[in-house]
């Protein structure tokens, strides 16, 4: 059974995954203090993630792991400091066994994580975490929580752009203006260049579209770009940070995007999404929140979809059907106008 929960307690909640796991965790920090205003939350990411939270309300105090520069050694390093901070709850989101470990070894007074976490049997909590059932990541999460939060909803992920990000985003706000994050890691996430391509050039010529991402997507940007003559385009890859890009997105009359971290950046802000899933599913979890949430995928079933949780460097059929099937109409369905008399509907 887990511990109580006191509303002065001291946690620590643990992502150490990709930058969209991060924005999901968030979902447990507006939780607890949604709870327990006075509880104090820190939370532990790794290196390179922590920008996503800075300035955080919320959260005290940010212990960030270095996992490529002495990677062992910056983790006995934190589990010491850790361990001196005596948390009341350790609540480990994280699968890993680095992180297993890790908290077992916290000191915290109640260390709760999942079953399939490698060290789990040390903890003195743990719930199931199954991907596939429609069960949202968020839910999956919330399940840690202390039992007295179990009769709630899971708060909504949430991100807070500065003032600084407002300003430094305020000279693309002419509207009206899309965003489109044409990248992701994996192939099999990615709607095609070609497939962009078609839908920028269906949409009106009096959008503005904003491409954005990391500056190693600036290469894909500038494909599609060269394909769209007289169309409204900037290349925004690699020129604003994640907070940034959120505080645009939040503006825009749309976002397009993958199964990837700028569709967990929209649901944080409120934005309007339409997520396009071609070798996932949305039944893994992993789903735009909210009001204008909008998901994107192909109408027929494929026998070979899904073809795995994370997506493949290729299609292992050698078609990618899952993804070129999907039809530009799709897209352009859920994108909202509004008339000279205000109406606002879908084009």
């Amino acid at each position: 059974m887990k511990a109580s929960f006191h509303q002065e307690a001291k946690v620590l909640v643990i992502q150490t995954s990709f930058i969209g796991d991060v924005i999901l965790a968030t979902s447990v920090v507006e939780s607890l203090k949604r709870y327990a205003p006075n509880c104090r939350v820190d939370f532990m990411c790794r290196k390179g993630n922590e920008a996503v939270l800075e300035g955080h309300p919320l959260i005290e105090n940010l212990w960030v792991w270095d996992k490529k520069q002495g990677k062992y050694q910056h983790w006995w390093a934190l589990l010491k400091r850790v361990r001196k901070e005596r948390y009341a709850w350790v609540i480990n989101l994280q699968r890993f066994a680095s992180m297993g470990l890790f908290t077992a070894l916290s000191g915290g007074h109640a260390k709760v994580g999942f079953t399939s976490t490698p060290f789990s049997r040390f903890f003195t909590h743990k719930e199931p975490h199954t991907i596939g059932d429609g069960t949202h990541e968020i839910e999956r999460n919330h399940r840690l929580l202390p039992f007295e939060l179990q009769g709630q909803a899971p708060a909504l992920p949430k991100l807070y752009p500065s003032a600084k990000d407002e300003a430094e985003v305020r000279q693309y706000l002419k509207p009206p203006f899309l965003c489109i994050a044409p990248a992701s890691v994996w192939f099999t996430k990615q709607y095609p260049a070609e497939k962009w391509i078609n839908l920028i050039q269906a949409l009106d010529a009096s959008f503005t579209i904003y491409l954005l991402g990391a500056p190693a997507d600036q290469a894909l940007a500038e494909q599609i770009i060269s394909q769209c003559a007289g169309k409204s385009i900037r290349n925004l890859c690699g020129k604003l940070s994640l907070l940034q890009s959120a505080a645009l997105m939040r503006h825009a009359r749309m976002n397009y995007v993958n199964d990837s971290a700028p569709l967990h950046l929209c649901t944080a802000v409120g934005a309007p999404v339409a997520a396009v899933f071609c070798s996932t599913v949305p039944a893994f979890g992993f789903t735009p929140l909210g009001e204008r949430a909008h998901l994107i995928e192909l109408k027929n079933k494929l026998p070979c979809r899904p073809c795995g949780l994370h997506g493949h460097k290729a299609c292992p059929k050698g078609h990618f059907k899952c993804a070129l099937d999907i039809e530009t109409k799709q897209l352009l369905e859920v994108l909202p106008y509004q008339d000279p008399s205000g109406t606002t509907g879908a084009i």
